[in-house]
């Protein structure tokens, strides 16, 4: 079971996966669109590995990490000083997760959604 996912945001999503899919052989494994029409989140698989997509603005890598106890994990980050940026929180589509970066700023999304 995968418990590591690199994240990317795409200004087009669309396009990007298409590209994606094209250049790379990634497979389409789950598209969530907005009430608008654009991907929230996306899925594609390589092998037996897992990237995490969506429409936004893009930046720095970010990776998200599946956790079966996140408020442990939670409190465990913030006593070494990681910088929470979206705290523990239940989410719509089931998952408990947050948001932080470390210490030189990357982002790191932690929670129990495992795709």
């Amino acid at each position: 079971m995968r418990t590591v996912y690199p994240l990317v945001q795409y200004r087009d999503a669309d396009k990007a996966v298409d590209w994606l899919v094209q250049a790379f052989g990634f497979e389409v494994h789950e598209l969530v669109r907005t009430p608008e029409g654009s991907i929230r989140h996306g899925e594609l698989i390589a092998g037996t590995g897992m990237i995490m997509t969506g429409t936004g603005e893009p930046g720095g890598p970010g990776i998200y990490v599946a956790v079966d106890d996140p408020d442990a994990h939670h409190a465990r980050a913030v006593a070494a000083g990681a910088e929470i940026t979206s705290g523990l929180a239940d989410k719509d589509y089931g998952s408990r997760d947050y948001a932080c970066k470390d210490l030189e700023g990357n982002d790191w999304y932690f929670g129990t959604y495992r795709p």
